[in-house]
C-alpha cells in the first residue's frame, strides 16, 4: 500500500516549517508535497507546468490550502479545484491565519470541507496537524474522483 499524499499549499516558509515539525512528532509518514501559490497548486493537481507529466490519477488525500497566497489566492484556488471534474471531490481543508467572517463563509460557500484557524502554540499547532491526518487520511473514507 502506498503512502497517501498531502497536498500543502503554504507560501509562508515558517508554517511549512511548522508542519513537518508537526509531522515529525507526531510520526506522520504520510508525503507532504509542498507548493508555493495558488498557480503552482493547479499546475500540480492537473498536471502542467514545472508538473507536466505527473500521473493525475494519483490524487492527494486531502490539500491543505491557506487563503493568502501569492499568483493567485486560495479562494480562487478552491474555485478552480472545484470547478473541474478531476478535482472537484477532493477533500480540501482551509488552514490559515484568516480571522475574517466573511473568509469563512465564502470557503465553505465555495466548497471547502472543513476550515480551521492555525493555532499560534506549536503543540497546538501540531494537535491540529495531528488531527487532520488522523481524520482525513486515516479515517474519511474518500469519494471516488470520477
Amino acid at each position: 500500500m502506498q503512502k497517501k499524499v498531502i497536498l500543502l499549499v503554504e507560501d509562508n516558509p515558517s508554517d511549512v516549517g511548522l508542519t513537518k515539525r508537526a509531522f515529525e512528532k507526531h510520526r506522520i509518514h504520510n508525503e507532504l508535497v509542498v507548493v508555493e501559490d495558488g498557480q503552482e497548486a493547479l499546475d500540480y493537481l492537473f498536471g502542467t507546468g514545472a508538473y507536466a507529466g505527473r500521473d493525475t490519477s494519483e490524487m492527494p488525500a486531502v490539500i491543505l490550502l491557506d487563503l493568502k497566497l501569492p499568483k493567485m489566492d486560495g479562494l480562487e484556488v478552491l474555485k478552480r479545484i472545484r470547478s473541474h471534474d478531476l478535482t472537484k471531490r477532493l477533500p480540501v481543508v482551509i488552514l490559515t491565519s484568516s480571522r475574517e467572517e466573511q473568509d469563512v463563509a465564502k470557503s465553505y460557500d465555495l466548497g471547502a470541507n472543513s476550515y480551521i484557524r492555525k493555532p499560534v502554540d506549536f503543540h497546538q499547532f501540531a494537535e491540529a496537524v495531528r488531527a487532520l491526518d488522523l481524520y482525513w487520511v486515516v479515517m474519511n473514507e474518500p469519494p471516488p474522483l470520477k
